[in-house]
């Protein structure tokens, strides 16, 4: 027996996932009643159209959202983001290092941060400095290890406080390694810690280093 869990965020009209980023728009391309010029008496369709940044909702990072020569969703390989083997972490303090999965076997694996911030999302304290993030020796380290995928259920996988002087080792160490990121994961409090396969995919669209997915897990119970 098996059972899925999503672990993704809605994305609706305005919202704000990451502060200073605007929120999506979605309305109508073409609304039911005006399809019904169109086409046969009875018959209509609505077309929507969304236009957001990016960085909207549960996303996840290539390494063209770093580096100028990365690989970017077009090249994106479904064997990096579909059918992993998933290792939850958890990490409830603010700095995330190699000891939170010292021991653990994340090669190959998904390896998803749980840090319990998702409880603030849609609040302004989501976006606090103060929020979990990956350490820079902490990523080194799960890229060292093997990691196929590193996910974190907050606002950031880096630090973002004025103290990190814009620094940004967790996102430059993994995606130089081509390690997929994904960002503001949520529900990881409902994942076993193994025993789960994880699924970030997102659309395949060149030219674009980053886009909202629908991150799920297949649980074996």
């Amino acid at each position: 027996m098996t059972r899925m869990i999503d672990v993704s965020h809605q994305i609706t009209a305005g919202m704000t996932t990451y502060p200073g980023l605007p929120g999506p728009v979605i309305e109508d391309h073409m609304s039911f009643d005006a399809s019904r010029d169109a086409y046969a008496a009875g018959t209509e369709f609505s077309i929507g159209r969304i236009s957001m940044v990016a960085n909207t909702g549960t996303y996840l990072d290539t390494p063209a959202h770093r580096y100028r020569d990365g690989a970017d969703l077009a090249d994106l390989e479904l064997e990096k983001v579909a059918g992993l083997p998933g290792v939850v972490i958890d990490a409830p303090g603010r700095a995330v290092g190699p000891d939170a999965f010292a021991g653990v076997d994340v090669a190959g694996r998904a390896v998803l941060l749980r840090t319990g911030w998702d409880r603030h999302w849609r609040t302004e304290h989501y976006g606090a400095p103060d929020h979990p993030h990956l350490t820079g020796e902490g990523a080194k380290a799960l890229a060292a290890a093997g990691a196929a995928l590193v996910g974190i259920d907050a606002v950031n996988i880096d630090d973002t406080s004025p103290e990190s002087g814009g620094a940004r080792p967790a996102h430059s160490s993994l995606l130089a390694d081509g390690i997929p990121v994904v960002e503001h994961l949520c529900l990881l409090d409902r994942l076993p810690a193994t025993g789960f396969t994880f699924f970030a995919v997102p659309v395949k669209i060149r030219g674009l280093a980053t886009f909202p997915v629908r991150a799920f897990a297949v649980v074996d119970d």
